[in-house]
């Protein structure tokens, strides 16, 4: 009887060496997809961070996150500003685009890189 079953414990020790070699597998890609995504974030972190500061008025930080329209909403503020300059009040539009800017840069370089990705570029949060 015991030579009968000897196939069968042969088959369910091999299912199971291919079910721990899957998990394993399965637990390097999810560290492999985790280190990629927290480096890409890290990279965007700064750089946004970075541009934010520079060149805060033109939203071009927005833009790197992938936020076109709060981008799109800076620039075109930025750039009514220059128009309106010669009035006065333009200056104030530009100054505030690039206060918003500086400070979102700030913001960006000082939260740390998981809550950067959670906050900004997993969660989708486009202002402040």
């Amino acid at each position: 009887m015991s030579d009968d079953n000897k196939p069968l414990d042969d088959a369910n020790e091999s299912a199971k060496d291919f079910a721990q070699e899957a998990k394993q597998t399965a637990n390097e890609f999810t560290e492999s997809a985790k280190e990629t995504f927290q480096s890409s974030g890290d990279n965007k972190k700064i750089l946004a961070g970075i541009l934010g500061i520079i060149l805060g008025a033109f939203g071009i930080h927005k833009f790197i996150l992938g936020y076109t329209k709060e981008g799109g909403i800076l620039l075109g503020i930025t750039v009514i500003g220059f128009v309106l300059s010669c009035i006065g009040i333009g200056i104030f539009m530009v100054w505030i685009t690039s206060i918003i800017g500086l400070i979102e840069g700030i913001i960006y370089l000082t939260k740390s890189d998981a809550d950067f990705y959670n906050t900004y570029q997993a969660g989708k949060k486009p202002w402040f």
